[in-house]
């Protein structure tokens, strides 16, 4: 019950959030928010870090195809569920300074992505899954082609082409296992019993990989990713960013890997290779970028493409990596975009050539940018730091010179976010930037809360760590056992 609490509250929040009065409209979106962070935090407190399914409700739904509305948590999915509970508030929270024209609409929309988000995170049936995941990008069309800046038209045209042909490629792959399934359901503990023989399951990895790696994305899946992070409203692009993008991420450990493991054996090493040029390619077009919120887009797919390395190791250190860099990453990036956020409010502009000098008059903008950009760099003793030892590890255990070339990603990342953090926050101020005010009321509290969470996880990581650790090794056993199967 606590489960289908937590999936609906926010779809509740939603439709009273839509009939609200705007100037309370942020606020009821925020008090759902929080509503729902209490009920996940519930959850985590029952949580038994084993490898079981827990909290589990099974409904039955269209009974005639075998559809459930069957959703549970483990491991794996406890850490996603924290994730995009801990973040949609400080999203929310993060607007509050910005007037939306139509805002309950705009935090209705945010509401429903999150719904739709925590049905992907917790779907124990396929055509579940499905309905999440489309119900997912549905609210984020809007926000950006509603609340967008230039070009946005054009910008979430492409953005949504991609998305729908991935997901269309998905939902053949999930008809075709659904046809293989001699239980005729589309239940997921079914669906890893399907033996399929080599060939067919490398057709299948495509499938569901293109529909993933959009999502994330990779290399070269990923040109919609920096038109869109940079046209879409900031909220927009913190819900992509800091949350969606990990449904690609989640995709790929609990449905690729354990459903078509000899797919993804033969098609690994064609990934990672994809995936460390998305390192280096994303990192060297951001050293170009004048833009600094362009900037941080381009890092993004340089540190997820490292995410996906790791992940095809198919190896305890790459998979428990991924997990807590999920977080990481989700918590670094909005605090990245916030901070540019603040900075674009009060100047109209993100050109780093056109800023210096914050930190005199900003200081305590300054120390909390500096505190995330440490975070996102991977200091040690931050939280960007044990996720990226991982994966790195995993590569490098995997094949030694991808892990050294995926390693370029700490160095290129040092370069150009210090590089960045140097022209907009040290030196003289300028015309433009002599009398910017510092932060203050809900920006506080946002900005504080993820540079907490920062040193809190990269301190002490062990709880989190925990959490998935028994799923992950229940997960690789199962993908052993069938790779061991198959002929």
């Amino acid at each position: 019950m606590e489960l289908l609490i937590l999936i609906f509250l926010p779809l509740v929040g939603a439709i009273a959030t839509a009939f609200a009065k705007q100037n309370t409209a942020k606020v009821a979106a925020l008090i759902f928010s929080i509503l729902s962070l209490a009920v996940a935090i519930g959850l985590w407190c029952k949580f038994i870090p084993d490898a079981s399914t827990q909290f589990e409700i099974n409904y039955p739904w269209i009974a005639q195809l075998g559809i459930n509305f069957h959703a549970g948590v483990d491991g794996i999915s406890m850490v996603t569920v924290l994730l995009t509970n801990v973040l949609t508030p400080l999203i929310i929270l993060s607007s509050f300074k910005h007037e939306y024209r139509k805002a309950n609409a705009f935090y209705a929309l945010v509401l429903f992505m999150q719904s739709g988000l925590l049905l992907v995170f917790t779907a124990l049936d396929a055509f579940l899954f499905y309905i999440g995941w489309e119900a997912a990008l549905i609210p984020i069309y809007f926000i950006c082609a509603m609340w967008g800046g230039k070009d946005r038209i054009k910008v979430n045209m492409k953005f949504f082409v991609y998305t729908i042909a991935g997901s269309l490629f998905m939902l053949l792959g999930i008809i075709y296992l659904y046809l293989q399934n001699p239980a005729n359901n589309f239940e997921l503990a079914e669906f890893y019993k399907i033996e399929l023989d080599a060939a067919h399951q490398g057709w299948i990895f495509w499938a569901f990989f293109i529909a993933f790696a959009i999502k994330m994305p990779i290399f070269p899946f990923h040109t919609w990713q920096p038109d869109t992070y940079t046209t879409a409203p900031t909220p927009g692009t913190m819900l992509l960013s800091g949350i969606m993008l990990k449904m690609g991420i989640y995709g790929v450990i609990r449905w690729l890997l354990p459903i078509v493991p000899h797919g993804v054996q033969d098609w690994s090493c064609i990934v990672l290779i994809l995936a460390v040029i998305g390192v280096v390619y994303a990192a060297i077009i951001a050293f170009m970028q004048k833009d600094a919120k362009r900037l941080v887009a381009y890092s993004s797919i340089s540190h997820v493409g490292l995410i996906a390395a790791g992940i095809f190791t198919l190896s305890q250190q790459g998979l428990q990596g991924s997990m807590i860099q999920m977080l990481s990453h989700g918590i670094n990036v909005i605090g990245l975009f916030f901070v540019l956020d603040i900075i674009k409010s009060r100047l109209n502009t993100n050109r780093v050539d056109e800023l210096g000098g914050l930190a005199k008059v900003a200081p305590q903008l300054a120390i909390t940018f500096l505190i995330i950009l440490l975070g996102t760099v991977a200091l040690p003793g931050t939280n960007g730091f044990i996720g990226e030892f991982l994966l790195l590890m995993s590569v490098y255990n995997h094949y030694a010179w991808l892990g050294a070339v995926a390693g370029l990603t700490i160095i290129f990342g040092a370069v150009y976010m210090f590089r960045t953090y140097q022209n907009m926050m040290l030196g003289e101020t300028n015309s433009l930037t002599a009398n910017f005010k510092d932060i203050n009321g809900t920006e506080k509290i946002v900005l504080y809360t993820i540079c907490a969470l920062v040193i809190i996880i990269g301190v002490y990581p062990k709880p989190l760590l925990q959490i998935s650790d028994a799923s992950v090794q229940h997960l690789l056993e199962q993908i052993n056992q069938k790779l061991t199967g198959v002929n």
